[in-house]
């Protein structure tokens, strides 16, 4: 999966989808990305597709009732931020030298050409 536990991503697609604000600046949200769930092909995205959930009491929550949170959303719906130009990109992979000379496999942002793994 290009994306990992703790990218900055946006939300391409669905009810968060970017939009035109009253300037006709585009608008998008952003989220880190709490948990990637590869064999489903989706990530949970803080902040982003809140759901409300009825929970019955248990240890954790005693009290019970209706708890909000977030809900998965498909890979293909959101993008990496670009950490230079704060855009979505698309993700590329490369091979860099390491400290020791051996080489390692690296993501990079198409956008810019700022390397994501450090």
């Amino acid at each position: 999966m290009h994306i990992k536990k703790g990218d900055i991503v946006i939300v391409m697609r669905g009810k968060e989808a970017p939009y035109f604000d009253d300037n006709g600046k585009k608008v998008y949200t952003k989220g880190r990305v709490i948990r990637v769930l590869p064999k489903e092909n989706r990530v949970i995205v803080e902040g982003v597709n809140m759901v409300k959930k009825h929970a019955r009491p248990s240890q954790a929550n005693p009290q019970g009732g209706i708890i909000e949170m977030e809900a998965p959303i498909h890979v293909s719906n959101v993008m990496i931020e670009d950490p230079k130009t704060k855009e979505p990109t698309r993700i590329g992979y490369k091979w860099v030298e390491g400290k020791n000379g051996e080489k390692k496999k690296v993501r990079y942002a198409k956008k810019s050409g700022e390397i994501l793994d450090k």
